[in-house]
């Protein structure tokens, strides 16, 4: 499960920017071990262009991902 604790998880899954929002908390500030939910390869395609994310990470996902 993500928590985000400024928000209501459940009424952000409905919309694409909820989903955005989740995708982004959990690459800038992680995923735990024992989340039984995991960062999405194909939603982080879908979504790249509008994802913000720190710099660092954007290119380390760009290497991961992309091999570039």
């Amino acid at each position: 499960m993500v928590y985000i604790w400024d928000y209501d998880i459940d009424e952000l899954k409905k919309t694409e920017f909820g989903r955005i929002k989740i995708l982004e908390r959990m690459i800038n500030f992680g995923v735990y071990l024992n989340d039984k939910e995991k960062i999405s390869l194909n939603e982080i395609k879908k979504y790249w262009h509008r994802l913000k994310i720190d710099p660092g990470r954007r290119n380390f996902f760009k290497f991961l991902i992309w091999g570039k």
